[in-house]
């Protein structure tokens, strides 16, 4: 019987979702602005359109391509989503100022002030080689918010650009696709999510399925298929019956069916556990009427001739979701005991759930109608209100990612308040919802009149009382369990805050006993002209912030009095630094000397045991009280919650050592079938990996997961192994995980 791989790999599964024809042109671009009934200002739109292919000249696309091709793309979309005739101007130009010699002045000249910003907005911040690719992607993200904040189009012409470039994302290297495809799903999706444009957030998401993970998504596709395939009578019966049942009640319907998009059918199998014959809703029917009366009439006829499944039923339309998506669901149960999901709405409804703030998108005289979009953009101003004192790139990045995904569980105050909440947000996010100093002071809560742990999680309709205590403080902790940007970031200054003052406080005492040893006085030696000429040399501002860093740990008061002392008072007190540092280093955990901090010698740095980062892993220094320098890699999890203060960042390089191993836990994904635990042995030999663990389960039917610990010598070794792991036959995935402090042993059953 052929494996999976075999299967799937002997055939191209072709892309979810495809350009509508193979190279457009400006005139597509027109004819598909009259389809709609608008006639385009050909003159302003033409004149664009040469510009940006005078300034793009040759250049080419990976594919080999005209790199026109793809504006021209970005229009056409924009065209489809009813953007006005700037924004498809925008989507023409939206690449000179980042891929060619144009200048924002020559632009401004050329079509003037309102263009260029949008064209600046959507513009990526420039990398430079000692910027990481972290903090460029950050500001990127940052400067794309509030450009969108100020004017929506920016973000409209974003998510066509980033549609295009995943349908032609075949011609990029493998490493490339991987990231941009994990950026579409941690951002772009949710931003189309949030804006209500149902179809482009399906497009993307499916998309990025399909290069992150192509044998599951072909595997997926052909079950659907089959399923599709089998149940097609089934099918027909159902709506036949449905066009009869609501003829007879006299409700005036269309009735259409849709299958559920690939992307969300595996997210959801993953995250229950279950097979697709499990899944209620991947297949739905849509009844759409004219009225809204008549949306419930039609639940009425569907109930009474099919049974409800109990706790399926949600009335989106008195409750819209965020995003002013409106809608009936429920899901009902045939007689050969198969369920279906039915969703009713009126024709407006359907609209905004599938085009969201494109559906209310009017013109006149070329310009939107002055109808403000407030609602639909709230979210993006009230994340630049949250996020605006944030520095660190990555904490912004994590908050961001948080903030993107929908609101789903609504919750009351007694007085009969509601609010909205990410899924899996806690009593206390409730509290700094409401107010900073409610959460701040937090000391229990009862949900639905019963006293709860402050980590419960919010369900739907809870009503939410909250508890406080003017002695209580936050907690550390709190940052494991709260679940929105808003109470994060309150906790984060607060600790931030109190840690400042307490390494202050540290950071004096440990100046003062140094200074003693050296018979100095602490009061002299702080009004002193030697430290004030340190402390400019050292970019610091006052005497506190250098008493800060010496407290948290960035420098030690040894620097700081090789700088600013005499040598007569230096002469005072011999030091034996080295013996101190071996010292130290016996009780330090596993990989000091792999790694050390750059320009500074003395402080002692080691592996952080959670992600074990490896020789070529781009990494970063924390410090702590005691154990010297934690290093973690830039992607690991529990870098997030460390770094809640910026403060505490160091900057770390690895140091150079050739006979070191480092043992390295890896999940890999297979097929259940005899003899691959001895393949695997045999791969990982053949790359010169040693097993130090082993350890192999099955997750589901047909599948298993292993857990190995190798030792490696570095990153590119790594990588060798994995993909030489990738090429055993009945291998579906080879992941390292990252973040997860009892390694990968642990991984069993994670939804990834």
């Amino acid at each position: 019987m052929p494996t999976l791989r075999e299967r799937f790999s002997s055939r191209p599964v072709s892309p979810p979702v495809k350009p509508p024809f193979k190279r457009v042109s400006f005139e597509s671009v027109l004819a598909h602005m009259r389809e709609q009934g608008r006639e385009p200002d050909e003159p302003f739109l033409r004149r664009v359109y040469e510009f940006s292919t005078e300034m793009h000249g040759d250049q080419k696309r990976q594919s080999g391509e005209p790199f026109m091709t793809h504006p021209l793309y970005v229009a056409f979309f924009l065209a489809g989503f009813r953007a006005d005739e700037t924004s498809i101007a925008v989507g023409l130009l939206h690449d000179v100022l980042e891929d060619t010699l144009t200048t924002r002045e020559t632009l401004t000249t050329e079509f003037g002030e309102e263009i260029t910003n949008l064209v600046d907005g959507v513009t990526k911040i420039g990398k430079h080689e000692y910027v990481r690719r972290d903090e460029v992607q950050s500001e990127t993200f940052r400067k794309l918010i509030l450009a969108s904040a100020k004017d929506i189009r920016v973000i409209l012409v974003k998510l066509a650009d980033r549609l295009h470039n995943m349908m032609t994302l075949e011609h990029m290297q493998e490493n490339v696709k991987r990231r941009i495809s994990r950026e579409t799903l941690e951002i772009y999706a949710p931003i189309a999510h949030r804006l209500g444009m149902a179809k482009v957030q399906g497009d993307l998401e499916d998309l990025a399925f399909y290069h992150l993970h192509p044998l599951k998504f072909a595997a997926l596709e052909a079950k659907v298929r089959e399923k599709l395939k089998i149940g097609r009578r089934a099918t027909e019966d159902i709506r036949s019956r449905l066009e009869e049942s609501l003829s007879e009640a006299g409700v005036d319907a269309e009735i259409s069916s849709r299958v559920k998009r690939y992307y969300s059918i595996y997210r959801k199998l993953r995250r229950q556990g279950i097979e697709l014959a499990q899944l209620y809703d991947y297949l739905a029917f849509r009844i759409i009427t004219e009225e809204m009366r008549d949306c419930y009439a039609a639940l009425g006829v569907v109930h009474q001739h099919w049974r409800p499944v109990p706790g399926r039923f949600k009335d989106y339309i008195a409750m819209p979701k965020p995003n002013l998506y409106q809608s009936l669901h429920t899901t009902v149960v045939v007689e050969n005991g198969q369920p279906f999901e039915v969703q009713i709405r009126t024709v407006e409804m359907d609209l905004i759930a599938e085009e969201g703030i494109a559906a209310h998108w009017r013109y006149k005289e070329g310009k939107p109608e002055p109808r403000s979009h407030e609602r639909e953009v709230a979210w993006l101003r009230q994340l630049l209100d949250w996020q605006q004192d944030v520095d660190d790139p990555r904490t912004f990045m994590a908050t961001l990612k948080l903030d993107l995904y929908p609101d789903e569980v609504y919750a009351f105050t007694p007085k009969g308040d509601v609010f909205s909440f990410p899924r899996g947000a806690t009593p206390l996010d409730f509290a700094y919802k409401i107010h900073t100093e409610l959460g701040h002071q937090c000391s229990g809560a009862r949900v639905n009149g019963k006293l709860v742990p402050l980590r419960t999680q919010l369900q739907n309709g809870d009503i939410v009382e909250i508890m406080t205590n003017a002695a209580r403080h936050p907690s550390r902790d709190w940052l494991n369990f709260v679940g929105t940007s808003r109470a994060k970031s309150k906790i984060r200054q607060w600790l931030n805050t109190e840690q400042k003052k307490r390494s202050l406080e540290i950071g004096r005492r440990l100046l003062e006993r140094g200074l003693r040893r050296h018979k100095v006085s602490s009061k002299r030696f702080l009004e002193s002209k030697a430290l004030k000429k340190y402390l400019v040399s050292e970019g610091v501002g006052h005497a506190d912030d250098l008493l800060s860093r010496i407290g948290f740990g960035k420098i030690t008061v040894r620097q700081v009095l090789d700088r600013t002392l005499t040598t007569e008072q230096l002469a005072e007190v011999e030091s034996k630094p080295s013996r101190l540092r071996s010292a130290v280093a016996k009780i330090l955990p596993f990989g000091a000397a792999s790694v050390s901090v750059r320009g500074d010698s003395d402080l002692l740095a080691y592996l952080a045991k959670c992600c074990k980062p490896l020789p070529g892993d781009e990494i970063i220094g924390y410090v702590t009280r005691g154990r010297g320098v934690s290093v973690h890699s830039v992607d690991c999890r529990n870098v997030r919650n460390l770094l809640y203060n910026p403060e505490r960042e160091i900057e770390v390089e690895w140091a150079r050592s050739r006979d070191e191993v480092f043992p390295v836990p890896l999940v890999i994904e297979t097929e259940d079938q005899p003899g691959m635990l001895a393949k695997l042995t045999e791969a990982i030999a053949k790359f010169d990996g040693n097993i130090r663990n082993f350890e192999a389960g099955t997750i589901e039917t047909g599948r298993g997961q292993i857990a190995v610990l190798v030792e490696v010598k570095n990153r590119r070794q790594l990588e060798r192994l994995r993909q030489g792991l990738r090429g055993v036959p009945g291998v579906l995935d080879v992941r390292r995980p990252m973040g997860s402090d009892s390694g990968a042993l642990s991984e069993f059953g994670k939804d990834r």
